[in-house]
């Protein structure tokens, strides 16, 4: 396995998907999956009517975006795909990589949502950005929004989880940067699960992420076709803190590819 994927056999997308609505549930997307649709209607040249998310985890997003949009969900893993069918049952489901599918359709938005982040060498985040353009309608616009650029990761940890359906999950995150690693950094997880009996499990992934410099964004964006643009993120968890998604503006003059 190509350590630099999003790799489908991390428990988290494997044997432990369904507790991922315990880690991150649905509900936390709301506001930023808003702000999401605020930039599609801002920056289409049309008004959006589909989009494309690549990487689409568990679906929580699309279950807020799929009130305004058409979606179809893309993701490597296929846990992770029927978690989001049984969210998300009138979305297209398609299991596959987001360096290399191609549907050979247009949409009006396109989404790369943390999934990027997997992304851990400049070719594999170039490739991913070219999918993403050879399915970006004319006038249509692409974003992506990785956890860190260069300028903002710091080290650190967190921890968070929540309870559901008799069961309940804590997790920590410890980020840290290897010194052998120039363009990346790792997340190690640790999921404290307990079951409807009060059993207890403890596992660890660990997710091997890329880091590149806003600059560097940038340019991959503009040579894939694009017109490249920083947007300050806006989310009450994130004031202040200079994260920024980047959109890639097709042009409406561009045919498809």
């Amino acid at each position: 396995m190509n350590p630099s994927a999003p790799n489908p056999s991390l428990r988290l997308y494997s044997d432990l998907a369904d507790w991922y609505p315990l880690l991150t549930p649905v509900g936390d997307y709301a506001e930023e999956a808003a702000f999401y649709l605020r930039l599609f209607q801002t920056y289409c040249k049309q008004p959006p009517r589909t989009l494309l998310d690549l990487g689409c985890g568990g679906g929580h997003n699309a279950a807020h975006l799929k009130q305004s949009l058409a979606c179809t969900l893309v993701d490597l893993a296929p846990n992770m795909l029927a978690l989001s069918r049984r969210l998300n049952p009138e979305c297209e489901h398609v299991q596959g990589d987001m360096r290399s599918i191609r549907l050979n359709r247009a949409y009006d938005c396109v989404l790369l949502h943390d999934a990027i982040s997997y992304m851990a060498t400049g070719e594999d985040l170039a490739d991913a950005l070219a999918t993403a353009f050879a399915h970006t309608a004319p006038g249509g616009v692409a974003m992506f929004q990785p956890d860190f650029v260069t300028e903002t990761f710091h080290p650190g940890s967190e921890s968070g989880g929540s309870d559901g359906n008799g069961r309940g999950l804590r997790y920590l995150e410890w980020r840290w940067m290897p010194d052998s690693m120039a363009e990346g950094y790792v997340t190690d997880m640790a999921y404290l699960l307990r079951d409807e009996n009060g059993g207890i499990e403890v596992a660890h992934d660990r997710h091997i992420m890329g880091l590149f410099p806003r600059s560097i964004w940038l340019k991959l964006i503009a040579d894939v076709g694009f017109d490249p643009l920083a947007v300050p993120f806006e989310h009450s968890a994130y004031s202040d803190t200079g994260h920024e998604v980047f959109l890639g503006l097709r042009s409406v003059t561009q045919g498809g590819t």
